[in-house]
C-alpha cells in the first residue's frame, strides 16, 4: 500500500487535534483566568531507503535518502501569560498579578488554581464555584503564623474582640503663649475598664501667668488626679521646657510630653487611649499581601488569615484538572507555598478577576490554518487513491 496514503491520514489526525484543541480555546474566551493551548508538531519516523555513503580517495560521500512516514502531534502546551484584569466590585474577587497559583482542597485532593471568584460558604470557608476549599494560614489572637502547615481559610463570622482597660493616653497640639491670663480650656477622651464600660475624663488647662512667664499651664482632671502635685506646663521658645509631664487619671497614664506652646495656636488635642469596648466583626478587607483584615464593631482592626499562593519550576508541567483547576505531576515539580508579594510570587488584588488570554484573532488565524492542512492532508488521500486506481486498472 502507498506511503503517502497514511501519511496523510496522519495528517488529517494531526490537524483534527489542532482543530479540537484551538475549538476548546475558543469555547473558554469568556472563562475566568483560561489559558490557551497551542498544538506542536513533529515528524514520525522515516524509512532508509539509502545510507550515508563515506567518501573515498576517488569517490565523493554520499548522504542518506529517507522518506519520511507522516506527521505526529508532540504535544499540547498551555500559555500562562497573565491575562487582563476586571473589574467586579466583589470583595471576594481576588486576582493575581503576576505568578502563583491559589491553593484549594476538594475531596482531600490538593488543587492550583488561577481563578479567584471565590465565595464563603454556610461554614464561613472561602470556596470556589466548585465547592473547593482555599487553602492559608488563619490567625490566632490576630498573629498569623505563615510558617506553619496551612488549612482552610474561614472567616470567623461570630469573633469578638474582647474588651481591654484603658491604660494610657496621649494629648498633643498646641497651646498658645500667648493667651490671656486664667484662660480655661477643656478636652475629653473616653476611658475604658476591662469590661468595657466606657467613660469620659475631662482634662481642663487654665492659664496662670503669675506662675511663669509669659504662659504656665495647670492641667486638673474630672475625675480628679492621683498624681500630686498636678503638673505646671511650661514653654521656652515653644518647646516644652517643665520636668513631670504626665499625670494619672483613673487608672489611665496621660502623656502631656508632645504639647507645643507656640503662640496664636490653639490645638490641643486629648487622642484616644489604648483601652477599647468589646467588638463583633463586621466587615473585612483583603491586601496586595493576601491579608484578610477583619473591621470590627468597636472600631479595630485584626488579621483574620493570609491566602496562600503556590508555584512550580514548570508550570508547563500542570496537568488540567477541570473547573479551571490544576494538579501537579512529576514534571511540574513540587509546589513551593508562600505570601503573595514575597519570594517571586505575584500580589492579589480585591474585586477584580483575571480574564482569560485567548486572543480570538491568533485563534481564527489557527481555524483556517488547520482547515487548510487538513484540506491538504485529504487531498493527499484521494491522489492516493487515484493512483491505486490507476494499479488495478493495468490488469484490464
Amino acid at each position: 500500500m502507498l506511503r503517502s496514503l497514511y501519511s496523510g491520514i496522519s495528517g488529517l489526525r494531526a490537524h483534527q487535534t489542532m482543530l479540537d484543541v484551538t475549538a476548546n480555546n475558543i469555547a473558554n474566551v469568556n472563562t475566568t483566568a483560561f489559558k490557551s493551548s497551542s498544538t506542536q508538531f513533529q515528524d514520525t519516523l522515516s524509512q532508509l531507503t539509502q545510507g550515508a555513503g563515506s567518501p573515498q580517495a576517488t569517490v565523493g560521500g554520499t548522504n542518506p535518502a529517507q522518506v519520511g512516514l507522516g506527521v505526529q502531534v508532540a504535544g499540547i502546551s498551555t500559555n500562562f501569560a497573565q491575562g487582563s484584569s476586571q473589574a467586579t466590585g466583589r470583595a471576594t474577587d481576588v486576582m493575581i498579578s503576576g505568578d502563583g497559583f491559589f491553593v484549594t482542597k476538594q475531596g482531600g485532593e490538593t488543587l492550583f488554581t488561577r481563578a479567584g471568584n471565590f465565595d464563603f460558604d454556610a461554614q464561613g470557608r472561602l470556596v470556589s464555584p466548585s465547592g473547593a476549599i482555599v487553602q492559608g494560614w488563619n490567625a490566632v489572637d490576630g498573629v498569623i503564623n505563615q510558617g506553619g502547615a496551612t488549612g482552610n481559610i474561614t472567616l470567623p463570622l461570630q469573633a469578638v474582640i474582647g474588651a481591654k482597660a484603658s491604660a494610657t493616653a496621649s494629648v498633643t497640639g498646641n497651646l498658645p503663649s500667648d493667651a490671656a491670663k486664667d484662660t480655661v480650656l477643656s478636652r475629653e477622651f473616653t476611658s475604658y475598664d476591662a469590661s468595657g464600660t466606657a467613660s469620659q475624663v475631662s482634662l481642663t488647662f487654665t492659664n496662670n501667668a503669675a506662675l511663669g512667664s509669659p504662659a504656665a499651664w495647670t492641667v486638673a482632671s474630672v475625675p480628679a488626679s492621683t498624681t500630686t502635685p498636678a503638673p505646671v506646663l511650661t514653654f521656652t521658645d515653644g518647646v516644652l521646657s517643665s520636668t513631670g509631664n504626665s499625670l494619672t487619671v483613673g487608672g489611665v497614664a496621660v502623656d502631656l510630653s508632645k504639647l507645643e506652646g507656640f503662640s496664636g495656636l490653639t490645638t490641643v488635642t486629648a487622642t484616644s487611649t489604648d483601652g477599647n469596648a468589646a467588638g463583633s466583626l463586621t466587615s473585612f478587607t483583603l491586601g496586595k499581601d493576601g491579608t484578610l483584615v477583619g473591621l470590627f464593631s468597636n472600631g479595630k482592626q485584626e488579621s483574620i488569615g493570609r491566602i496562600a499562593l503556590a508555584t512550580f519550576t514548570n508550570p508547563g508541567g500542570l496537568e488540567k484538572a477541570g473547573g479551571s483547576e490544576y494538579r501537579s505531576t512529576f514534571n511540574s515539580g513540587a509546589a513551593a507555598l508562600g505570601a503573595p508579594g514575597s519570594a517571586g510570587m505575584g500580589t492579589l488584588t480585591s474585586g477584580s478577576l483575571e480574564m482569560s488570554n485567548v486572543d480570538l484573532s491568533q485563534e481564527f488565524t489557527n481555524l483556517i490554518v488547520a482547515q487548510r492542512g487538513f484540506q491538504a492532508n485529504a487531498r493527499i488521500i484521494t491522489t492516493s487513491d487515484e493512483v491505486l486506481t490507476e494499479l488495478t486498472n493495468l490488469k484490464r
